[in-house]
């Protein structure tokens, strides 16, 4: 008994190396987004590209392949998601291009899809009681700190090495994930799970969240309405010149969600497998906690896209330095996830998740209150570390939340549709809070440069447009150029206030999730057995 206890915790460290892996890759890029940006020419719509689409593949294959392992083997899933993870991986630290990146993040989106489900439901199978509890709270621990630490690790590598190093660092990972679960980790699957597949459902939801994120994030390069360049694609041309292909994306997308949910309606009235079981949307704990947690998402990885892009715009820190800072948030918020176990145990968990958000919120708006042209990157640790120690309380519990009223024998999709409420959210926190850094880079520098002595207005349109593409990275040529201190000056104080911006909207999403979690019931009370299954809705 105690070899099969100790094999389960060995098991879930395993599973946790593999977690990690995927989360840190979440966020790594991002303090190496301003060397990716130099070394292959991109603007910074494609820097959020390369961020948001792994968000968005990992949302829109969770379910699919959560239900693969409930069929075929959780332990197998997993082990195919190592594999596949890193082989992306190595093609990522070989890009030459910026698109070639990008087609490798979609492919670490794939391997991710299958990690993740297929992690929660072998801890969900694995774990009973109170010793589920403590499980979760150390994976949801390793999602908040290691989504902290990527940046400290990207930063340590970029600087040390090249960018491309952010992506190798994840073969050595994914092999011991591999071997060490190989010997640890059980196989378990759902042996009344309904075989075939949704792809009517797979078909609408991604062309719909991938609408959505499109014409969120090349607004700013196409065109709100009237387009301002060509789109084009594979030697196609978008045919109108009175009308940006952005509208169009929106309505794409505006016609394909809400059929999304009547497909999946009636393929579960007809007794079909669907990709989201809507039935589970009955249990208050999985309707509200997977609500809290999409727009948490939004705040957290919008806030952490936009920070390290102020650090070495306007301070001028390295990837390294920008890192070493991040490490704040890091110890705050490994402090906070095994804290979040006791405080649960004591006051239960939505308690904990509720105060975790308001603590990120507090930080949050510390930090665009301090933020100034002239300011050392010290000033922003103590607001980092306690927006850590949120992070780690809110995440750590909030997954408890979510699944503890769900039936082992639906925990595959359970675990997938809450894992892509998480991805749905990242990609749009970055897609947002990167569209209202890029607007505000573009108009401010436009409208402020005008005050310049001297400055044309096309060197003004030039200037403005640059600052816009380069998500501010200009600022350090500009200061090479003799004679421009002045609108060096400028330009740093139209990225702080654009950070303002963007760090109020992340600010904005973690309040509304901090709203929702009120609705969270008190699950303290509730047991959860094997033997006997909390029955779902008709």
């Amino acid at each position: 008994m105690a070899e099969s206890s100790k094999a389960r915790w060995l098991g879930l460290a395993m599973l946790s190396v593999g977690v990690a892996m995927i989360i840190v890759d979440a966020t790594i890029v991002n303090v190496a987004i301003p060397s990716i940006i130099d070394d292959l020419g991109i603007e910074l719509v494609d820097a959020e590209w390369i961020n948001t689409i792994y968000s968005l593949v990992f949302a829109a294959l969770l379910i699919t392949v959560g239900r693969i392992g409930d069929i075929y083997g959780r332990k197998r899933l997993f082990h195919a998601g190592l594999v596949t993870f890193v082989a992306a991986s190595m093609l990522a630290g070989q890009a030459p291009t910026g698109g070639l990146l990008i087609a490798a993040r979609s492919l670490q989106g794939i391997g991710a899809a299958m990690i993740l489900p297929s992690t929660l439901s072998i801890v969900n199978a694995s774990f009973q009681g109170k010793e589920r509890a403590i499980a979760f709270g150390i994976w949801g621990s390793v999602i908040g700190g290691m989504a902290a630490l990527g940046p400290l690790l990207g930063g340590w590598l970029t600087t040390s090495y090249s960018w491309r190093w952010a992506f190798y660092i994840n073969v050595p990972v994914g092999a011991l994930a591999l071997i060490g679960s190989m010997t640890w980790v059980s196989d378990s699957r759902d042996e009344d799970a309904k075989r075939g597949f949704d792809p009517l459902g797979v078909a609408t939801i991604s062309i719909g969240l991938s609408s959505l994120v499109f014409g969120l994030i090349e607004g700013s390069r196409y065109g709100w309405f009237e387009p301002t360049r060509p789109f084009e694609i594979g030697g196609w041309t978008w045919p109108l010149a009175s009308v940006s292909i952005v509208p169009f994306a929106f309505i794409l997308a505006a016609v394909c969600l809400p059929l999304f949910f009547v497909v999946e309606s009636r393929r579960a009235a007809a007794a079909r497998p669907v990709l989201f079981n809507l039935a589970l949307f009955g249990i208050k704990s999985f309707r509200y906690g997977n609500l809290t947690a999409a727009t948490l998402s939004l705040g957290e990885l919008g806030m952490i896209f936009v920070l390290p892009l102020f650090l070495t715009a306007v301070l001028g820190y390295t990837a390294f330095q920008t890192g070493l800072l991040l490490l704040a948030l890091a110890v705050g918020a490994f402090l906070g996830g095994p804290a979040a176990a006791a405080l649960a145990q004591r006051y239960g968990p939505r308690r904990v998740v509720t105060s975790g958000m308001l603590i990120e919120a507090i930080a949050i708006a510390s930090i665009a209150i301090l933020i100034s042209p002239d300011m050392t990157g010290a000033r922003l640790i103590p607001s980092l570390f306690i927006y850590g120690i949120g992070v780690g309380l809110a995440t750590a519990q909030l997954t408890s939340v979510i699944l503890v009223e769900v039936p082992p024998r639906d925990s595959g999709q359970a675990s997938g549709m809450q894992s892509t409420f998480r991805q749905i959210g990242s990609a749009f926190g970055i897609a947002l809070v990167g569209t209202v850094l890029a607007t505000s880079l573009g108009t401010l520098s436009a409208d402020r440069l005008t005050s310049v002595p001297g400055l044309p207005p096309q060197a003004i349109e030039g200037i403005a447009e640059a600052m816009k593409a380069s998500a501010g990275q200009i600022i350090n040529q500009q200061a090479d150029q003799p004679g421009s201190e002045q609108v060096v000056e400028v330009l740093r104080g139209v990225f702080v206030d654009s950070a303002k911006r963007a760090a109020l909207t992340a600010m904005a999403f973690v309040l509304l999730g901090f709203s929702l979690s009120w609705l969270l019931p008190d699950t303290r009370q509730v047991v959860h057995t094997e033997a006997v299954p909390a029955p779902l809705p008709d």
